[in-house]
């Protein structure tokens, strides 16, 4: 993921399919449309030489991990949450996520 920031503007360019399919995710979580768009906001810290790595949390969305159910995707599929919108990408063999209480839908 190539990563340019000039000024207020911030450019994510993916750099593979696994990558393009991660941001179109993320779009779809952050713009709204309708109503008002979501933000994005730093957690922790992000010192390189320590961890590679920066967190975000987005805003107005319930927190925490995804949770799995004990049901497994026979292939692979993109599944949404009907309640809020949220879209995954699974692998064939992983388990379906939970999301707003319930077992997220299959779109295929």
């Amino acid at each position: 993921m190539k990563i340019n920031v000039d000024r207020n503007v911030v450019e994510l360019r993916p750099e593979n399919a696994q990558e393009t399919s991660s941001l179109e995710v993320l779009w779809r979580i952050i713009v709204d449309c309708v109503k008002d768009n979501k933000r994005l906001n730093p957690i922790g810290e992000f010192v390189p030489t320590k961890e590679n790595l920066a967190r975000f949390v987005i805003e107005g969305l319930p927190g925490g991990k995804t949770e799995w159910s004990s049901v497994e995707v026979v292939t692979d599929c993109t599944v949404y949450c009907a309640i809020c919108n949220k879209y995954m990408n699974i692998k064939s063999g992983q388990e379906y996520p939970l999301c707003c209480g319930r077992i997220m839908e299959t779109m295929d």
